[in-house]
């Protein structure tokens, strides 16, 4: 229809439902609006989908279109129009998808570190007083904010922000010292996530029932549970008032003791940690292994170490548990030639007597460390101070 103006056409789509017609319209104007598109989007796809819903636009508009309208300038205006919003909504999905994954990244880790934490985090509570573990009960167990908190325990929220992060710092250390190496915000995270699960539904109608009654109704062996509790609860009310006089009678003794003996003796002061006394730089020759010289060198938490083979080497971050027999070293991997080894955590063994380290580890990822200084499988050092 080359004779027949777009105006003209429009009309008879409009007034007719003209196929033909909007054919027409379609084959005259496709060109400008896709290249629009094209160059606004860069992609073909995309530009693809703004000129199908410039046309579908145009179809739904024909009808109230003025007989003045310059159909070129039109679909030009609704061309870039639309490939505008086709793109804000594009970055703002993306955005969307980009956070959902983040979110499913920290999820994942977040899980992976609960795994982890879980087995030991009642243990790691009762390391916390029972403010302390009050706080974190209110601020990580039941998810209350920072203001809901410090209201609960009635003081400021710079005060609750203080105590939590401390808090938190204290079971960082816990498990770190176990093998578990994360941020306290990590740690945070993986308790508000999952240290709350969902009671059965009909437990909270049996509870209702045999509270209400006091327990007249429980089985001998919830009764049995009651009563050992209290005494518990009666024994640990007891100890802290107990200890509480302790406290204060001992605080006059030490004032007493410290007026006649104002100088402290060498035998009373403190023995310096391990993680003090292995600050520096050691040297060592494998037993069993390469011939040459092996260097180990450790500055605050972090472990540089260089095999006689000059192509092994690791760094790492550790934490040594001097609670146990014998003394265990945990080491994360930070960097090594081994790419399969890098955030892996291995586990050692170690003695310090005299001048000398003596070491023996795993191979990075597995669970345990070593059974013993000369058991199989382990890679024994005796380092000397350099």
């Amino acid at each position: 229809m080359p004779d027949v103006n777009d105006i003209a056409l429009l009309r008879e789509y409009a007034d007719r439902n003209s196929e033909p017609a909007f054919s027409e319209l379609v084959h005259r104007h496709i060109n400008l609006v896709y290249s629009v598109a094209l160059r606004f989007t860069g992609n073909g796809q995309d530009a693809q989908d703004v000129t199908q819903a410039v046309f579908v636009i145009l179809a739904k508009k024909a009808a109230g279109m003025s007989p003045k309208t310059v159909l070129t300038g039109w679909l030009y205006e609704t061309a870039r129009f639309t490939a505008m919003n086709f793109l804000t909504s594009k970055t703002r999905r993306q955005a969307r998808e980009q956070e959902a994954y983040m979110q499913s990244i920290l999820d994942s880790n977040t899980e992976s570190i609960w795994r982890q934490l879980a087995p030991m985090l009642e243990e790691a509570m009762t390391r916390l007083s029972e403010k302390e573990r009050t706080l974190v009960a209110l601020r990580f167990f039941e998810n209350r904010s920072v203001a809901e908190t410090a209201a609960a325990l009635g003081i400021q929220e710079w005060a609750a922000r203080k105590r939590v992060e401390r808090a938190l710092e204290k079971l960082q250390h816990f498990f770190a010292k176990r093998g578990v190496s994360s941020t306290a915000a990590t740690i945070a995270g993986a308790i508000s996530a999952n240290s709350v699960q969902a009671a059965p539904a009909i437990l909270a109608k049996s509870v209702t029932a045999v509270a209400i009654v006091k327990g007249a109704t429980a089985s001998a062996s919830t009764l049995t549970l009651i009563k050992g509790a209290l005494k518990i609860m009666a024994w640990s009310k007891a100890k802290t008032s107990i200890v509480t006089g302790i406290v204060v009678a001992l605080a006059g003794a030490t004032a007493i003791v410290a007026a006649k003996t104002p100088h402290r003796s060498a035998a009373a002061v403190k023995a310096p940690s391990d993680t003090t006394v292995l600050q520096g730089t050691w040297v060592a020759q494998e037993k069993g292994g390469a011939a040459g010289e092996s260097t180990l060198t450790i500055e605050g938490s972090k472990i540089d170490f260089h095999g006689a083979n000059p192509n092994e080497w690791y760094k790492a971050t550790f934490t040594l548990r001097e609670d146990t027999t014998p003394k265990q070293l945990i080491a994360v991997i930070t960097d090594c030639p081994a790419a399969s080894y890098v955030g892996k955590t291995s586990y050692a063994i170690y003695q310090i007597q005299d001048s000398t380290f003596t070491f023996v580890g795993s191979e990075p990822g597995k669970p345990n460390p070593p059974a013993g200084f000369d058991a199989p499988g382990g890679r024994k050092f005796v380092f000397t101070k350099k």
